[in-house]
């Protein structure tokens, strides 16, 4: 690496508000915020809104879309698919 245009890369710590989770790991990330970790040392720390520990897709809670239901709501809607856009050539064409 070329020395001097790099930013610092220093530990950090991430912390999810909403999931009380918290985790040490190395960033070019900086706050003026800090934290006492678990091993005594003082970190700065960067609070997140969303972390694997809150996040629907990995705690479980996603909810899964019914497009089929969907699909049949459109159709019943605007008529149900015979003679969509291909069937409306010119026939002069």
């Amino acid at each position: 690496m070329k020395p001097g245009i790099h930013p610092p890369y220093a530990p950090v710590v991430f912390r999810d508000k909403a999931g009380g989770f918290a985790f040490l790991t190395r960033s070019t990330a900086t706050s003026d915020k800090t934290v006492e970790w678990e091993d005594g040392a003082t970190y700065p720390v960067i609070d997140v809104e969303i972390s694997s520990a809150s996040h629907p897709f990995y705690t479980g809670q996603a909810r899964v879309l019914d497009t089929a239901g969907r699909v049949e709501k459109f159709e019943k809607r605007y008529g149900g698919g015979s003679g969509g856009a291909s069937g409306r050539r010119s026939e002069g064409r």
